[in-house]
């Protein structure tokens, strides 16, 4: 007698943080036939919520060692559609939780391609209580360590379109910075990680953006921002100071959880980069520029830890030929991606200094910072081969009117009344920090 054929069962998950619902799932699974679980990369994860904990390895690891599953196999997307064409399984099984919210759309998908071949899909009822996110954020609540926030800005660059950081210049807005998300078309968006700006830092104590706030300051002020949040932290080391110095820097942010370095390769006094005169600013040569590199290099005791070169020969009046002479030379140093920096009105320069450089056997994931050409979309910038986009003063400038309009109507009403309509209530700010 022929043996009966077992049947196929498609199960998708993200198996981040594996609970108690994830398992009834599974079983649920294995009593319809041979479990093959599509586990979603990375990229598919962060189209919906944040990137994973665990990276795709990992969670593989884990569930390949449970004894429900039969095979687990890359889910790239996610829409189902191309493993289930591959597949033509008879049973997908899914929470029923999915059929409202950002899912909704893939489930209507998952039922009409499968109808071809009479699949069936089964939803068993969700497990109240148990939820990926939920459990990540209690755990997240505890902290993360300094390896763990460190390495997550390499993943977030190999899983994402573009990742997008935010100016944080406190405690309060890496708060933000940690808890704002929103959908907008069915997508997930929020700030990936956090820029330590020194323009910011500086002006933020009443100083100007002339290194007059030192390292040890700023590096300090970090680890206030460090203790309330867990995303990766990218920090404006400026021209890194004297060569002999940056080992130590190096080693202070890594030890912090900081997850990248930016040195800009300019000399002497500095003066923020997006003044109109620059005259008297002077640009390390090249040569000299590739020992901080490579000492920056040498000195990380990781290579999750990011060094990125930012090349100022646009913003001082030289050519595009300039930079990617510099690019090329930088990249061969060592460095991790490349910051191209510009203060024009329109990113036409950097757009054509990208196109030429992605063709160079040294290209390196590249860096925009629009503050000037502020009317270029992120998409623009996706399709010019810029991986990370850093907004790098937006907070601290959105702060300075706010608090001055309100302090400025408090002295010409004699009284707080009148502000009150355009500040965040008692109640709010109470209740902010958890």
């Amino acid at each position: 007698m022929k043996k009966k054929e077992k049947k196929i069962v498609y199960v998708a998950l993200s198996a981040d943080i594996l609970h108690e619902g994830h398992i009834n799932i599974l079983k649920k699974a294995a009593n319809l036939g041979e479990v093959i679980v599509g586990l979603l990369t990375d990229k598919a994860i962060s189209s919906y919520k944040k990137v994973p904990y665990l990276n795709y390895k990992q969670r593989e690891i884990v569930l390949k060692n449970i004894k429900f599953v039969t095979k687990v196999i890359p889910q790239y997307t996610l829409d189902y559609t191309k493993n289930l064409k591959n597949l033509k399984p008879n049973y997908v099984v899914h929470g029923d939780d999915w059929k409202k919210g950002i899912q909704k759309k893939i489930r209507q998908q998952v039922i009409k391609t499968i109808k071809v071949w009479d699949g069936k899909l089964v939803e068993p009822k969700y497990t109240k209580d148990f939820s990926s996110s939920n459990v990540k954020d209690k755990i997240l609540k505890v902290g993360t360590s300094p390896d763990n926030r460190k390495l997550r800005l390499k993943r977030l660059v190999e899983a994402k379109d573009i990742v997008r950081v935010l100016e944080s210049h406190s405690a309060l807005t890496g708060l933000i910075i940690e808890n704002l998300n929103v959908i907008k078309d069915n997508k997930f968006l929020e700030f990936d990680a956090m820029w330590s700006s020194s323009l910011t830092d500086s002006a933020l104590r009443g100083k100007p953006d002339n290194q007059s706030v030192d390292y040890s300051t700023r590096i300090s002020g970090l680890n206030e921002i460090c203790e309330v949040t867990t995303k990766p932290i990218i920090f404006d080391a400026d021209n890194g100071g004297r060569l002999e110095h940056i080992s130590f820097m190096i080693k202070s942010l890594e030890r912090i959880g900081v997850s990248a370095a930016i040195f800009e390769d300019k000399v002497g006094l500095k003066k923020n980069s997006l003044f109109a005169n620059q005259k008297g600013v002077k640009q390390d040569s090249i040569k000299n520029f590739c020992k901080k590199i490579k000492k920056a290099v040498d000195s990380r005791i990781s290579d999750d830890f990011f060094v990125i070169a930012r090349i100022e020969s646009l913003i001082l009046g030289k050519s595009v030929d300039d930079a990617l002479k510099r690019a090329e030379a930088y990249s061969a140093a060592g460095a991790d991606a490349i910051l191209i920096h510009s203060k024009d009105k329109n990113p036409d320069k950097i757009f054509t200094f990208s196109k030429n450089f992605s063709r160079s056997k040294y290209f390196k994931p590249l860096i925009a910072v629009p503050s000037s050409y502020s009317q270029t979309y992120e998409k623009q910038l996706i399709k010019n081969n810029f991986k990370i986009v850093i907004y790098a003063n937006q907070l601290i400038r959105a702060s300075y009117p706010s608090m001055l309009n309100t302090a400025k109507s408090i002295l010409l009403n004699g009284r707080s009344h009148e502000a009150q309509k355009n500040i965040t209530s008692i109640n709010e700010i109470i209740n902010l920090i958890k």
